[in-house]
């Protein structure tokens, strides 16, 4: 499944093998929740050079639900991404929705956000759903702890994620028997900013042999000292020969701060969701472009970006756009924020490839971080 490559001190640069096809590493991860990312074709998807997207468990569990999907062949051929597709457990929504969600050791009960329904997902369900989804990586069940959290809570939640981690594969076991499909299972470690308990998530998780490992429970609220030391002292207790995922990050200082520690995998909805909100990412730092100092500038998003929202489109325009709630803004930031993420992450992969890495992250932060 995970080819590496070549290496620049601990930076990786590999590539993933899936039935749907392959995906360079490191890679970062466009989020689309509902099956789609949000303003974005897959035309535009793959114009903008993403490779592999995400799906979310919860969302498309309730709507329009894992059975029909399976009906129609999987989610790939439901929303017509014919490229590498990973789903996530639905765990981080479950929790987040603290006043209608319970959690026990048998798993989590929740009330639907649309109409109040009741459900309950195990860990064995939860394989259920994302077989019925047919993505080519899927995740474990794991108790994603709130920040703050007491180290007694943080515990509990290590030692369900490793009990409901053994239930997942043992339930992925059984359905791979009768499945002809590569579906691949990651396991995630937690631990909240506590080395010891990440310490010892690490170990269980390992233990359990799954295809990849995730390190969750990060970018949550923590600082990003917090974060970059959890990272470290995690990413050396988990097998080089498989996929090492960071979830949920993020901004690209934090991508490169994790690459340098040997990260391959990263997914967050920032570059999308920011964009509907009226800011982009720019080789120069982030840029508000509603603001009413761009109402009469007739410069692109990113002076420096050849995507070809920034080789027509001005400021001036898309802040009008923006003002005047035309969903066409919400298209154009979106596009250029993901073509801005995966030239990083292509940039990123050369560099590496040259043994150029640290000086390619040091150039790209002086100038970014300038206007930060």
């Amino acid at each position: 499944m995970f080819e590496l490559n070549s290496a620049d001190g601990s930076a990786r640069r590999g590539k993933v093998v899936t039935d749907h096809g392959t995906f360079q590493t490191p890679a970062f991860i466009p989020v689309g929740t509902t099956g789609a990312v949000k303003a974005l074709t897959c035309e535009d998807l793959e114009e903008c050079g993403a490779e592999i997207i995400l799906g979310n468990t919860y969302h498309l569990y309730l709507r329009p639900g894992s059975e029909l999907i399976k009906n129609m062949g999987g989610l790939s051929n439901f929303n017509s991404w014919h490229k590498p597709t990973l789903t996530d457990s639905g765990g981080f929504q479950i929790f987040s929705l603290k006043d209608i969600s319970t959690v026990n050791d048998n798993g989590v009960e929740f009330k639907s956000h649309y109409d109040g329904s009741k459900h309950f997902f195990s860990p064995e369900k939860v394989i259920q759903i994302q077989h019925d989804l047919a993505a080519d990586i899927i995740m474990q069940l794991d108790e994603c702890v709130a920040y703050p959290v007491s180290q007694n809570a943080a515990r509990l939640g290590v030692d369900r994620t490793y009990q409901w981690g053994q239930r997942c594969i043992k339930e992925h076991q059984r359905l791979c028997q009768s499945n002809d499909t590569q579906i691949n299972l990651f396991g995630i470690v937690q631990g909240s900013v506590y080395p010891e308990l990440r310490k010892k998530s690490a170990g269980q998780i390992v233990s359990l042999d799954f295809a990849g490992n995730a390190i969750g429970g990060l970018a949550v609220g923590e600082s990003k000292q917090e974060m970059e030391e959890m990272l470290a002292l995690t990413i050396d207790l988990l097998p080089e020969n498989s996929p090492r995922y960071l979830m949920g990050v993020g901004y690209p200082e934090d991508i490169l701060m994790a690459v340098s520690y040997g990260v391959d995998m990263f997914d967050c909805v920032l570059p999308t969701r920011n964009a509907r909100t009226g800011a982009v990412f720019t080789s120069s730092g982030p840029l508000v472009y509603r603001n009413a100092e761009y109402s009469g500038d007739d410069r692109p998003l990113d002076t420096e970006c050849d995507c070809k929202v920034c080789q027509r489109y001005s400021r001036a325009y898309l802040r009008h756009l923006y003002n005047q709630s035309e969903i066409t803004a919400m298209v154009l930031s979106s596009y250029h924020s993901t073509y801005f993420y995966q030239k990083l992450m292509k940039n990123i992969r050369n560099a590496i490839e040259s043994g150029s890495f640290d000086s390619f992250r040091k150039q790209f932060l002086e100038k970014y971080l300038s206007q930060v």
